[in-house]
């Protein structure tokens, strides 16, 4: 069964696509930009500020589906600059320290808004 994930604690959709999108036990966030969802704005800092901030929001998205950043099985890590890999890395360890998840990580030539940086997750949800 699908079921369309929602949640006022991440950013709302900019577009024609949900949050995320729960299959069984597998949930599949959309990428997350650094959009602080209380106020609607962009994060426009560090590349480690916008970090925090996406994966504040992956967090939010896997929480409202039922599963947890310790579930999170893969990341798919989108960035302008890989010169900020090592930065991104730091931030993003602090995130997952135990058994993190398989990842790719790619830079790209342009993101939405003009981002540093976008990150999607998949999860698995234990049955209850």
């Amino acid at each position: 069964m699908l079921t369309v994930v929602s949640t006022a604690n991440a950013p709302a959709a900019i577009g024609p696509y949900s949050q995320a999108i729960k299959v069984g036990n597998l949930v599949f966030t959309s990428g997350q930009i650094p959009i602080n969802p209380a106020t609607g704005e962009l994060v426009t800092g560090s590349v480690e500020e916008q970090t925090h901030q996406v994966l504040k929001n992956v967090k939010a998205v896997l929480e409202a589906a039922g599963a947890s950043l310790d579930s999170v099985v893969k990341t798919t890590v989108f960035i302008k600059d890989m010169n900020d890999f090592a930065k991104i890395n730091a931030v993003y360890a602090t995130y997952f320290t135990v058994n993190p998840p398989a990842r790719s990580c790619v830079e790209v030539a342009r993101l939405p808004k003009d981002v540093l940086i976008e990150i999607e997750a998949i999860a698995y949800v234990a049955d209850k």
